[in-house]
């Protein structure tokens, strides 16, 4: 941005609105380029739905731009506040934070080329052939289930009983012994579209984690963890990879929704490096000893697995390589930022499909095709509660108990083994082994929306029967 036009937005808005409207700009600019570029969903779909429907009122007021050719979108405050978003083959989109978006698609040219072919022919998930019908009138569940109760659970999940308080869903997927069972889509969405994940990004970050203590770059117990941790004696040298992946660092990090200019949104869309803008915080408390959720320190983690590489190409080429790539996820594209690092606690992008792929390799205890890809005993340690968080309710960067905005409990309940990737605007994973089952639903549930993961899950996870 010109430096007149930069002074002119100070004098205009002052300091605190002016960094406001950069945050909203650069929400707008990633959701309309990933909507549009990842997604594939028509400009004005995204606008409509995602950006300026009742509940985003006010950035109504901000002015969006598309350059199909270039593959970026832009957004601005009255011609002022601009921030660009670019789209790069198999990344997705990142905020450019004015460097030169030449320079940024040069980092990763080719990066994903060679990619192989989908086995279209092949059954999920070792192909995209599924056996499930189409959701009509007639579907048919598999035997043992209560069909009754399983399609009434479909048709609330879908269902919007109140205009003031909308659910959004957009794709539903049940996965029972490994293969999809029954699936459904809300209209403009489909099987093949990648749909943000927001934090269910952060199960993603435990298993490319998992990965590399298998390939013995990394331990649990490591400190001295970055860079600018190892200095002269800094107090935050002695946190632990494990106390990452709890969220019992101990660091500093506003994780509020209701601030615009919270932690969690300056990190994601005012800084170009966001794993240090979340290292670069305080300890408020001794490491090990709270549990305070954060997206800042899965970033924090995605940083620390970008030190294990030797090159920015390599680290970012690791998703696709070995969790992607083997579990047959074509569609997931997980966004860096302008320095290249993950946006590991929010911007992965995949299908429905894909997204039960990820929850099915939890359930199958790491294991895919014949070979481990996790270490022996990951998961376990993955679902074991932590204990300073409340009422066990977290495990390592996986939710033990599902967290709903009204926080209303299932009726029936879920089963007590059930254990959940979860994001904002109502995504969830849910992975059940007592009924061999994966339940993905993923849409657009604004704050004080109506959906609850307990409550509207269960219904359908338990007209499946136990496993014997």
């Amino acid at each position: 941005m010109p430096i007149l036009a930069v002074i002119a937005a100070a004098i205009l808005f002052g300091p605190r609105l002016y960094r406001t409207a950069l945050v909203g700009s650069g929400y707008f600019a990633q959701t309309l380029c990933s909507g549009v570029f990842v997604s594939g969903r028509p400009m004005s779909d995204v606008i409509a739905t995602n950006l300026a429907g009742a509940r985003f009122r006010p950035l109504r007021l901000f002015t969006p731009t598309v350059d199909a050719d270039a593959r970026q979108a832009s957004a601005a405050l009255l011609g002022l506040a601009r921030q660009t978003a670019i789209y790069r083959e198999g990344l997705g989109c990142t905020l450019i934070h004015d460097r030169p978006p030449a320079l940024l698609r040069a980092e990763t040219k080719d990066l994903f080329s060679g990619a192989p072919s989908p086995k279209a022919d092949a059954e999920w998930p070792e192909g995209e052939r599924v056996e499930a019908g189409p959701w009509t009138d007639d579907f048919r569940w598999p035997d043992g289930v209560d069909s009754e109760a399983a399609t009434r659970a479909v048709e609330a999940i879908f269902a919007e009983p109140s205009p003031e308080r909308p659910r959004g869903t957009r794709a539903l997927v049940v996965v029972r012994h490994g293969r999809i069972v029954a699936e459904r889509y809300a209209a403009g969405f489909d099987a093949h579209m990648p749909l943000v994940g927001w934090s269910m990004s952060k199960a993603a970050v435990n298993a490319l984690i998992g990965m590399r203590i298998k390939d013995g770059a990394l331990s649990l117990d490591d400190t001295g963890l970055l860079p600018e941790w190892r200095n002269g004696g800094d107090a935050r040298g002695a946190i632990t990879l494990g106390e990452l992946m709890r969220m019992t660092s101990g660091l500093a990090f506003d994780e509020g929704y209701d601030n615009d200019l919270s932690d969690v949104a300056r990190m994601l869309y005012l800084r170009p490096d966001t794993a240090r803008f979340a290292a670069s915080k305080p300890l408020e408390h001794r490491p090990g000893s709270h549990w305070s959720y954060s997206t800042g320190t899965t970033n924090i983690i995605a940083g620390v697995l970008r030190e294990t590489f030797d090159d920015e190409r390599t680290y970012l080429h690791y998703p696709r390589g070995r969790l992607f790539g083997p579990l047959g996820m074509r569609t997931a594209m997980f966004a860096p930022d302008a320095s290249g690092t993950l946006m590991g606690g929010a911007f992965l992008y995949a299908s429905a499909r894909d997204w039960a792929r990820l929850g099915l390799l939890f359930l199958r205890d790491g294991k895919w095709g014949g070979e481990t890809l996790l270490p022996e005993g990951w998961v376990a340690y993955s679902t074991e509660p932590t204990p300073q968080s409340p009422d066990g309710e977290y495990g390592a960067q996986i939710w033990l108990k599902p967290q709903s905005e009204d926080d209303v409990p299932g009726e029936p309940p879920m089963p007590e083994d059930a254990y959940y990737m979860q994001g904002y605007n109502g995504q969830a994973v849910a992975i059940v082994p007592s009924r061999d089952l994966v339940v993905v639903r993923l849409g657009l549930t604004p704050p004080g929306g109506d959906w609850n993961t307990a409550r509207d899950l269960a219904p359908l996870v338990t007209a499946f029967p136990r496993e014997q």
